[in-house]
């Protein structure tokens, strides 16, 4: 019975590709060889390694727990300790990786080459400290300063940090701690992909449109919004991804204004429902796809199919000028231009990184360009999503489309290849 429902709704037989050859109940398998997550590693440390040379500084300090897997691939209760900071690493300008665990976690950063040395972390923040906060960031400045002296050669006190709170800034500064923002080196450190990393984001991406095809099959009258949306997360979680950094699923008059959170709205046939998977799966790589099709697959209105068409325009005009070399000015002036009626909906961007989540650089459309200039070019290696949201203010519905690009020495390679809706 199961079959003859998928033979019906995937009457695109490109769409049935993305469901497991082996069956739809069993997990995606990886198949990344050991040594290609270990060159992706190494590569990766590298990479900051070279940018706090470039910047003088003797170490940075990262509390991010996406940077800290960026250069150690330790990975301690992600999403909890964006909001608790007891995971932080230190990475040297001689090489040396310091991770600082949550204490009696320390065992999840062994067995890693791109680790020199496990500590157990000193949290400070509130929750953890209470009224011992003041005494306990003494005692972490303490150590951290250590370090960057003993690193540093006793003469280079210049430390990055992507992130921390006001207290610690303080008491590192009184130590005589010279503080660096960091988040300029890790943004373009990770800008250029490794040949290893691009493997890793592949196989992300292949787990993120199967979870989509779930998504496609699911899409039917009676379902609500918050069931479609669970059939990405139970692919991603079953097949060793790690969460979904947003809940943008929406359908019908809610996909106007876009923005507004999956929920337990139930979808009608015909309703455009639309999406944004900002996906974080397996190894920590990031698939940003959008894609937006009717609720029981029925045949676009006149309107919808108008909404689709620009949308799609959109995409592949912008896709079409994207090359090695071109500036981010350059790029806006040949932007695809974006008709007035459409504009109080359009998207906040024409295009930005991405890596393990959204990176830099985030570049607007042209209609917000001039108040928010971009300055960069666009190189070998790094991977872009290009972006369409199209609707009219107080129209009944939206668009959003979004595909997932390399550049390439040559072009552009497009990562991703689950089908446009036939409109």
């Amino acid at each position: 019975v199961r079959e003859e429902h998928v033979a019906e709704v995937f009457k695109d037989a490109r769409k049935r590709e993305y469901l497991n050859a082996e069956g739809a109940d069993k997990p995606l398998k990886s198949p990344i060889p050991r040594a290609t997550l270990e060159k992706a590693r190494l590569y990766r440390k590298q990479r900051l390694v070279a940018k706090v040379r470039e910047h003088d500084c003797a170490a940075i300090l990262l509390y991010d727990p996406v940077n800290i897997r960026y250069a150690l691939d330790v990975a301690n209760m992600q999403v909890w300790m964006m909001h608790n900071a007891s995971h932080y690493a230190l990475v040297c300008a001689d090489g040396r990786g310091i991770a600082f665990e949550y204490p009696r976690s320390e065992h999840v950063a062994q067995g890693l080459a791109t680790v020199d040395e496990i500590r157990p972390a000193r949290s400070w923040f509130y929750f953890s400290s209470g009224t011992n906060l003041a005494a306990r960031v003494e005692v972490w400045a303490d150590e951290i300063a250590e370090i960057v002296r003993e690193r540093g050669g006793h003469r280079n006190m210049r430390l990055a940090v992507d992130k921390m709170e006001p207290l610690g800034v303080d008491a590192l500064r009184k130590r005589g701690v010279i503080l660096v923002e960091g988040q300029e080196l890790t943004e373009h450190a990770r800008k250029i992909k490794s040949p290893e990393e691009m493997a890793l984001m592949r196989w992300t991406i292949r787990v993120c449109e199967a979870g989509m095809a779930r998504m496609y099959e699911s899409s039917i009258p009676g379902k609500t919004e918050n069931e479609i949306w669970a059939e990405l997360h139970h692919e991603n979680i079953r097949s060793g991804g790690e969460w979904i950094e947003t809940r943008l699923l929406a359908a019908g008059q809610r996909t106007n204004p876009w923005f507004q959170e999956c929920s337990d709205a139930v979808v009608k046939a015909g309703d455009m429902l639309s999406f944004d998977t900002d996906m974080v799966g397996p190894y920590a790589y990031c698939a940003d796809l959008s894609r937006s099709w009717t609720v029981g697959h029925t045949r676009m209105t006149n309107g919808q199919r108008t909404l689709y068409a620009a949308a799609l325009d959109q995409i592949r005009h912008n896709l079409s000028i994207l090359k090695p070399g071109m500036s981010f000015p350059e790029f806006n002036d040949k932007s695809w231009r974006i008709p007035e009626r459409y504009q109080p909906c359009r998207y906040s961007v024409a295009l930005h990184g991405v890596g393990m989540v959204d990176e830099w650089p985030s570049v607007p459309t042209h209609v917000d360009f001039a108040g928010r200039p971009m300055q960069g070019h666009f190189e070998p290696g790094m991977v872009v999503c290009v972006e369409s949201l199209i609707g009219e203010q107080g129209g009944p519905e939206c668009i959003k489309l979004e595909t997932q690009v390399l550049i390439t020495e040559t072009g552009t390679e497009r990562l991703d290849t689950f089908p446009w809706e036939d409109a």
